[in-house]
């Protein structure tokens, strides 16, 4: 991966109105990062520079009839972009709106249709009592996360620990009632663009030429400006190892230590679509999935379910990482 590059100007007027908005909130200090990490799924955003002034322009996504003015994507206190009205019910207030200064709204970051960015995580049909479950891990100081400069992360601590119970209820709710859907294309090859970080998540670094995938997984956006402009359908590119889809649809299946530690399909499904309150694991950015497993693995992730995870994880290497969530992703939601 190439050194991070300046950010393009659009990106900057979205990642500093961000840290702006939530500096004097931040939950967790700017630490160094935890050693070992896989640092493909754990980017963390160069420092932004000035916001770019408004130019009043009507900016466009495809497949959209609404338009919205960059202040109108920036407003981190207002309405959220939401470019695609019809694809889900009316958002409550939190999910809308959120409520100053702490809790910044839920579909800013996770969008209105619930489906999530790779630097965060999809919630559409998730279950609502897992959601709650998770909502007030993060309350608790449980789901601190590997990497303590990810901001996305910082702000999900602290916006979850200014929730009201009522508040809780409505956002579970709310993004349990949506259908999943996923918008990566995998792409299995041995070589993939130089990247830089931008935004949260790679990107390809222009001019920069091509690399070995080696042990990585490479999500980006197809568009980066609609990435930016928050676009709720915006396409991935998810480029993974030759074999790794193979291999990991046979890592879920697998038992372990004699059959006392269960396969991945014992308790997220046949289909790994969920079951009961056990979340969904098909068709999931494999930077999130990637991120949790290894949050998990290294006891980093605490709290409910987790004393379930950490045995069917503990001897799982990286290569064994890459290649379930590389499959997952591969999966229909």
């Amino acid at each position: 991966m190439t050194p991070p590059a300046r950010p393009a100007p659009y990106l900057i007027s979205i990642a500093g109105c961000l840290f702006a908005f939530w500096l004097g909130a931040l939950a967790a200090p700017l630490a160094a990062s935890a050693a070992n990490l896989p640092a493909w799924a754990y980017p963390v955003n160069p420092p932004a520079g000035h916001p770019v002034a408004d130019d009043g322009h009507a900016i466009h996504v495809p497949d959209s009839t609404v338009t919205f003015t960059r202040t109108q994507i920036t407003n981190l206190t207002g309405p959220v972009p939401d470019w695609h009205p019809d694809e889900h019910p009316a958002m409550p207030e939190i999910v809308a709106k959120g409520r100053a200064p702490h809790v910044l709204a839920c579909a800013y970051c996770h969008l209105p249709n619930g489906a999530g960015r790779p630097e965060n995580a999809s919630l559409a049909g998730l279950p609502a009592g897992y959601i709650r479950q998770e909502l007030r891990a993060f309350q608790h100081g449980d789901r601190p996360g590997s990497e303590p400069r990810r901001l996305p992360q910082t702000l999900m601590i602290t916006g979850a620990k200014a929730l009201t119970e009522p508040e809780i209820e409505a956002a579970a709710a709310y993004f349990s009632s949506l259908k999943p859907a996923s918008f990566v294309r995998v792409i299995e090859t041995a070589t993939v663009p130089q990247t830089r970080i931008a935004g949260w998540v790679l990107t390809p670094a222009p001019g920069a030429g091509t690399e070995a995938i080696r042990n990585r997984i490479i999500e980006t956006p197809e568009d980066f400006e609609r990435f930016e402009h928050r676009d709720s359908r915006t396409p991935y590119r998810v480029y993974v190892p030759r074999g790794s889809i193979q291999r990991g649809a046979a890592l879920v299946t697998q038992t372990r230590d004699g059959g006392t530690v269960p396969a991945c399909i014992t308790c997220h499904g046949p289909e790994l679509k969920g079951l009961g309150d056990v979340p969904r694991l098909a068709g999931r950015s494999p930077s999130f999935l990637m991120r949790q497993l290894t949050d998990l693995r290294s006891g980093v992730r605490q709290g409910a379910s987790t004393d379930l995870m950490k045995p069917v994880v503990a001897h799982l290497t990286d290569a064994d990482l890459v290649s379930l969530v590389a499959y997952l992703a591969s999966l229909e939601p």
